[in-house]
């Protein structure tokens, strides 16, 4: 199961490659499937690459539910 976590883009070059904030990690990231991201959009990201874009309230909404479920996901494999 992939589970699709919201992250923040923090630095973005001219080759589409950047980092995100990652629940407070900085991860490098692809964005070359996306158009038109830059610093500050919150986007999807799998396997390294940057897979759908989405507004700061749908993800902030996304992460309160995460947060809410977390400690009921505790153990499971």
């Amino acid at each position: 199961m992939c589970l699709g976590i919201p992250a923040k883009i923090v630095q973005i070059d001219d080759s589409q490659v950047g980092k995100v904030d990652y629940l407070g990690t900085k991860i490098k990231t692809n964005f070359s499937l996306l158009e038109n991201v830059k610093k500050g959009d919150w986007v999807i990201i799998h396997a390294g690459f940057a897979i759908s874009k989405l507004d700061e309230k749908e993800a902030q909404e996304t992460l309160e539910i995460l947060r809410e479920f977390a400690p009921t996901l505790e153990g499971l494999e």
